[in-house]
């Protein structure tokens, strides 16, 4: 059997997690929508919000923080309350020390798989915040490696390739975001497998491409041990 080195996401392929921003973004377009905006609308500007804020900031919580404040000022303009802006930083804390909720089937699936391969976990947002969800989920025995970085394109692609000597033929991209995930991975040689998840976040959302290397989509992490 040859010995492949499979690249695995983290946040909605191993756990959960923009499940929890979106119940927050859901309470906050409800804090925000008496201020006479349609719900999409709000949406909207936090989408746009946020985009602009993580070309600056990066990822993560905070900066997800901080998009949720501008948002409300940008719209509450002067009806803009303090204690508003209190409750919505309280949430983002909360958010903030939220565990890891491993998805169904992961462990017995990275357990089996580390005995035939070569895992490299490749997650991408802030190193402390993503460091310390990696720790308290638990799974970082089941690697040889663990990167993160602040954006996974097709650059960062080759960057690990080069530092880790992977042989492209046998190099494997596992994860549910078409946009960090599966494109940039295909777009250098890579091989992928596309999990996904219902909850992927928007701003991840683009049409599968196809690439040089072989592409596999599977219902559910477990099905990996079908394929490796």
């Amino acid at each position: 059997m040859r010995r492949n080195t499979l690249m695995i996401d983290a946040d909605d392929t191993l756990w959960e997690n923009n499940v929890f921003f979106e119940n927050l973004i859901e309470d906050f377009i409800s804090l925000v929508e008496p201020c006479g905006y349609a719900r999409a609308y709000i949406r909207h500007i936090l989408n746009e919000t946020e985009r602009k804020n993580i070309r600056q900031y990066g990822y993560g919580v905070r900066c997800f923080g901080r998009s949720l404040e501008e948002t409300y000022l940008k719209l509450a303009e002067h009806a803009a309350k303090r204690e508003t802006l209190a409750l919505i930083h309280g949430r983002v804390v909360d958010l903030e020390r939220t565990p890891p909720k491993i998805l169904d089937g992961v462990p017995e699936t990275l357990a089996y798989l580390t005995q035939r391969h070569r895992l490299i976990l490749f997650t991408k947002g802030e190193p402390a915040e993503q460091a310390a969800k990696v720790e308290r989920s638990g799974l970082q025995g089941f690697f040889e490696f663990i990167e993160i970085v602040p954006e996974k394109d097709h650059e960062t692609y080759g960057a690990l390739v080069k530092k880790h000597k992977i042989v492209k033929s046998l190099g494997w991209m596992i994860g549910n975001s078409p946009r960090s995930d599966i494109n940039p991975a295909m777009r250098i040689g890579l091989n992928a497998v596309y999990v996904p998840h219902q909850h992927t976040w928007q701003l991840e959302h683009e049409p599968v491409l196809a690439g040089a290397g072989k592409l596999i989509i599977v219902p559910a992490f477990r099905e990996l041990r079908e394929h490796f």
